[in-house]
C-alpha cells in the first residue's frame, strides 16, 4: 500500500458517505408544533371550508415557485367566508424543501385541526398559518412555543453571556434587514474547539419595529442554561445551537462577535519514514469522518429532541437533566446573609422564603423547603423539573436549587412586587389596581395558564391557582408560582383521577373536591374564581349573607341574573373603567365556574375570549355552589398540610406606587 492509495481510499469513502447521509437528509419536514382553538369552528361542507381548499392549494403552489420563501394570500370574497393565510419558510432551505414543507403543512393542518378556523402549525423548515381575518403586517407574539435542548453546556455563566450578545445582534441585523428575508444569522466563538450559531426571522410583513418586538419577545423565552434550543410564535422564531443547523452556503457569511482565537502553531521539519506520513494523515482523514458522521446524527436528532420527564416507580416524576441549575449550599448562604430574618420575605406550608443576592449583583428568591415537610422530596421533584422546562413571561423562571444534606432549595428570579393577594383584598393597597391594570393582570393569568394546558411540549395542570400564587413584577405583569401541586398530563391525556386531594378551598372544581377527577377543566374553575376575586376585591370563602349562605360565585350570579352586573365591581376603582371589559370579565368568570365541566370553556377559548370583543359568548349556567358548611365537612377528607395557603411574596416592596392615570 503506498501513499496516495490510502488517501484516494479515505477521500473514496468520506465521499461516499457525504453521499449517502445528503440522501438521507431529503426527509419529511421536522414537525415542531401546531395551535388550534377551537373556538371559532366550520363545518365540513361550508363555504369557509371550500375557501380554505383553495387557498392552501394557492399557498402550496406559491412555495414552489417563491425564491423568499413567503406568500400570501386570501380566498373568498366576503366575511366570515374568507380565508387568509401564509407560509414563512426558514431563510436558508431552498425552493424544494420549502415546497415540500408547506404541502405537507397544507394537509397535517387540516388532519390536527379538521375545523378551525384559526391554525398555525410550525416545522423546523417552514410555518404556516390560516384564519377566518386578516393576518397580513399582523404581529402575533402569542402563542409562544419552546424547544429547549437537555444537554448542558460547560461554563454557563459565560455561556449565557455570549449568547445574549449574540441574540441581540442576529435580533437587530434581522429586523434591520432591507432584503426580502427578515432573516439573520450570526456564530460566535465559546471555546477554541466550540461555536455558539444563531438564527433569527421574521415574517417579512412585519414592520422593523414589530419584528423586533416579536423576536425580543421569542428571545426572552429561551432555555439560555442548555447548549441549544428554539422559540417560535406565529410571526418569528429564533434558534441557537452549538452545531452548525442551518445552511450556510445559503446565506450571506455571519459575522464572528468575539474575536477567534489564536491559530494552532504547525509542526515544523518533515519525516523521512512513509510510515509516520501515512499514520500522520490517514488517522486525521478517519477521524475527521467519524466526527461528521457523529456531528451529523446529532444535528438530525437535536432537531426534534425534547425534554424528558422520567416516571419513577412510585409514579412520581424524577429530575433528569437540571444538573446544570444546581447551587452550592455555601452560595445559596451568602447570597441570603445565611437565610437571615431581614431576608425573610414570607412563609408558607412548605418552608420559608428569602430574598438573596447573587455574587454577580442578581437579586433571586430562595424557596427553603421545611424539613419536616412529609411531601417535601415529591414536591421539590415536581417543581424543579416543571418549573426548570417550562420559560414563559406569565411564568416565574426557576434559576435553580440545591440539593445538599438536608437542605432541599429552589431559587427563583426575584420579582420586585407581592403577591396579588397583597394588592388585591388590602382595603388601601387595592386602589393601586385600576381596571386597566386588573384587565391586563387576567389576560395574563390567561396567556400563562394557555402556555401550561397546550403551549408547552407537556400538558401542565397547575391545581393550585389562587391570588397568593400570581406575583407581580415591577410593571404589576402577572406571572404564575407555585408547581409544587402541579400534576403531568400525556398530551392526548384528557382526565386522570386521584385519591390525593390538594389545593384550597375555595378554588377546588366540585369534580376534583368530590369525585378526585382532575383534568384542564379543574383549573378553568380556579381561574373563574380568580377573575371574579380579582374584579370584586372580594374572597370567595367570604360570606355574603348573615347566615353565611352566599360565597362569591353565587353572589356574583344573582347579580348577573338581576341585570345589575356592575354591582360586583369593587367600588374603589373609579369611572375609569370599560363597561364592556368588566362585563365580559364577570361572563368569563362565570362560564369558568360552571357545574359542568363540559361547560367551561378552553384556556385556549379564554384567551380569545378577552382579545376580541366581538366574539359572542355562551350563556353561563348556573355556578357550583360550595356552602361553608360542606366546605368544613369535605376538610377533614383532606391532607391539612397541602391546604396550606403557600403563597410566596417575594417582594419587600412596602410602598404605595404612584396611581396610573385612568384610560
Amino acid at each position: 500500500m503506498n501513499f496516495r492509495f490510502i488517501i484516494s481510499l479515505a477521500l473514496f469513502f468520506f465521499l461516499n458517505f457525504l453521499s449517502n447521509y445528503s440522501h438521507t437528509t431529503e426527509a419529511a419536514p421536522t414537525y415542531l408544533e401546531y395551535y388550534c382553538p377551537n373556538t371559532t369552528l366550520y363545518t365540513p361542507n361550508s363555504t369557509y371550508r371550500s375557501n380554505l381548499n383553495t387557498l392552501l392549494s394557492s399557498l402550496s403552489s406559491a412555495a414552489t415557485s417563491n425564491a423568499d420563501g413567503f406568500a400570501n394570500a386570501t380566498a373568498g370574497k366576503a366575511a366570515p367566508d374568507r380565508a387568509y393565510g401564509l407560509f414563512l419558510c426558514r431563510g436558508d432551505v431552498g425552493t424544494a424543501t420549502c415546497g415540500e414543507c408547506v404541502a405537507t403543512g397544507s394537509k397535517d393542518i387540516l388532519r390536527r385541526c379538521p375545523d378551525g378556523r384559526v391554525s398555525v402549525i410550525w416545522y423546523d423548515e417552514c410555518m404556516l398559518k390560516y384564519s377566518n381575518q386578516s393576518i397580513y403586517s399582523v404581529v402575533e407574539i402569542v402563542p409562544g412555543y419552546t424547544v429547549p435542548d437537555t444537554g448542558s453546556v460547560a461554563g454557563p455563566d459565560q455561556f449565557v453571556q455570549l449568547l445574549g450578545q449574540t441574540m441581540n445582534d442576529v435580533v437587530v441585523r434581522a429586523s434591520d434587514s432591507e432584503s426580502g428575508k427578515k432573516f439573520a444569522v450570526a456564530e460566535a466563538n465559546f471555546t477554541s474547539s466550540q461555536k455558539l450559531y444563531t438564527l433569527a426571522q421574521c415574517t417579512p410583513d412585519l414592520t422593523k419595529s414589530d419584528c423586533n418586538t416579536c423576536l425580543r419577545a421569542a428571545v426572552a423565552d429561551l432555555s439560555q442554561g442548555e447548549q441549544g434550543g428554539s422559540s417560535f410564535t406565529p410571526s418569528c422564531t429564533v434558534r441557537f445551537e452549538m452545531y452548525l443547523f442551518y445552511n450556510a452556503s445559503a446565506v450571506p457569511p455571519p459575522p464572528e462577535l468575539p474575536s477567534r482565537p489564536a491559530p494552532l502553531g504547525r509542526a515544523k521539519g518533515k519525516s523521512n519514514k512513509s510510515t509516520m506520513i501515512i499514520v500522520a494523515v490517514a488517522i486525521p482523514v478517519g477521524v475527521a469522518i467519524m466526527v461528521l458522521f457523529v456531528a451529523c446524527c446529532s444535528s438530525r436528532s437535536k432537531t426534534t429532541k425534547t425534554f424528558e420527564v422520567v416516571q419513577a416507580e412510585d409514579g412520581a416524576t424524577d429530575i433528569t437533566t437540571v444538573e446544570s441549575l444546581q447551587y452550592h449550599l455555601a452560595a445559596i448562604q451568602a447570597a441570603t446573609n445565611n437565610f437571615s430574618h431581614r431576608n425573610k420575605l414570607g412563609h408558607g406550608g412548605f418552608g420559608e422564603v428569602f430574598r438573596g443576592r447573587l455574587s454577580n449583583g442578581q437579586e433571586i428568591a430562595v424557596k427553603r423547603l421545611s424539613k419536616s415537610s412529609g411531601q417535601g422530596v415529591r414536591e421539590f421533584k415536581n417543581e424543579v423539573v416543571l418549573a426548570a422546562k417550562l420559560q414563559h413571561r406569565n411564568l416565574v423562571q426557576l434559576l435553580g436549587f440545591c440539593l445538599e444534606g438536608e437542605e432541599k432549595i429552589l431559587v427563583y428570579e426575584f420579582v420586585p412586587n407581592k403577591s396579588l393577594d397583597y394588592f388585591l383584598f388590602d382595603p388601601n393597597k387595592r386602589r393601586q389596581l385600576d381596571w386597566s391594570r386588573r384587565y391586563t393582570i387576567i389576560s395574563g393569568i390567561a396567556r400563562g395558564m394557555l402556555y401550561l394546558h397546550e403551549g408547552s411540549r407537556l400538558r401542565i395542570i397547575h391545581r393550585d391557582l389562587k391570588p397568593s400564587n400570581v406575583l407581580l413584577d415591577s410593571d404589576m405583569n402577572p406571572k404564575i408560582s407555585d408547581f409544587g401541586m402541579a400534576r403531568i398530563f400525556g398530551v392526548d391525556q384528557i382526565q386522570a383521577n386521584t385519591n390525593r386531594i390538594v389545593g384550597t378551598f375555595g378554588y377546588l372544581s366540585p369534580e376534583y373536591a368530590m369525585r378526585g377527577q382532575i383534568s384542564a377543566k379543574s383549573d378553568i374553575y380556579s381561574f373563574g374564581v380568580l377573575i371574579l376575586e380579582i374584579i370584586s376585591s372580594k374572597k370567595n370563602s367570604g360570606c355574603f349573607q348573615s347566615d353565611g349562605g352566599e360565597n362569591l360565585t353565587s353572589y356574583a350570579w344573582h347579580h348577573w341574573r338581576a341585570g345589575t352586573p356592575l354591582e360586583v365591581l369593587d367600588p374603589f376603582i373609579s369611572n375609569a373603567y370599560s363597561i364592556d371589559e368588566v362585563v365580559r370579565c364577570l361572563h368569563i368568570g362565570l362560564l369558568g365556574v360552571q357545574e359542568d365541566p363540559a361547560d367551561r370553556p378552553t384556556m385556549a377559548s379564554i384567551v380569545l375570549m378577552l382579545s376580541s370583543l366581538s366574539l359572542e359568548l355562551p350563556q353561563p349556567r348556573r355556578p357550583a355552589f360550595f356552602l361553608q358548611r360542606s366546605m368544613e365537612r369535605q376538610s377533614k377528607e383532606l391532607e391539612s398540610d397541602e391546604l396550606t395557603s403557600r403563597s410566596m411574596p417575594w417582594s419587600i416592596n412596602e410602598m404605595s406606587a404612584t396611581e396610573v392615570q385612568p384610560r
